[in-house]
C-alpha cells in the first residue's frame, strides 16, 4: 500500500510532467490510499484545467466519469479525516518553526498517514514534501 496524495492521482488521469512515471508506480502497487479530502482535491484539480482551457467541458466529465469508475472498482481507497488527524495537524503548526510553509490540506494528508502508520508520502507538491520529515514522515516524487 502506498500513500499519495491528489496531485498523483491527477497525473494518473491527465497527461503531464511525471504522468507516466506515476503511472508506472500506481500500476505495480497493491493498493492506493489518500485522506477522503484528496477527492475533492482531485476534483478542483480537473476543474482548474477546465476553468484554464485545458481541458474541455467533454474531455472534464469523461476524466470525472473514469475516476468514479475507477474508484467503484477499488483502484483509490480513502482514509477518514477524524478529529485524531485534525488534532495531529493543528498540533504540527504549533510546533513548526515559523519559517515553514504549510497548506491546512497538506498538514491533514501528513497527519492522516502518520495516523495510519504509513512511512512514506508520494506527492508532486514541494511544499507537501518539503514539510513531510516534520510528521516524521519522508516524501517521495517518482520524477
Amino acid at each position: 500500500m502506498i500513500y499519495l496524495d491528489a496531485s498523483y492521482i491527477v497525473k494518473c488521469y491527465l497527461r503531464e510532467a511525471g504522468s507516466a512515471e506515476v503511472l508506472k508506480l500506481v500500476q505495480k502497487s497493491a493498493g492506493r490510499i489518500t485522506a477522503l479530502h484528496g477527492r475533492t482535491e482531485f476534483y478542483s484539480a480537473v476543474h482548474r484545467r477546465l476553468r484554464e482551457k485545458h481541458l474541455s467541458s467533454r474531455d472534464a466529465a469523461a476524466v470525472w466519469k473514469q475516476f468514479e469508475e475507477d474508484e467503484r472498482s477499488g483502484l483509490w481507497h480513502w482514509l477518514p479525516v477524524t478529529e485524531s488527524v485534525v488534532r495531529r495537524a493543528c498540533n504540527a503548526f504549533e510546533k513548526l518553526d515559523a519559517t515553514v510553509f504549510l497548506r491546512a490540506s497538506d498538514a491533514l494528508h501528513l497527519a492522516c498517514a502518520v495516523e495510519n502508520q504509513f512511512a512514506a508520502v508520494y506527492s508532486a507538491d514541494r511544499i507537501l514534501l518539503e514539510a513531510a520529515p516534520y510528521f516524521g514522515l519522508k516524501g517521495i516524487s517518482v520524477y
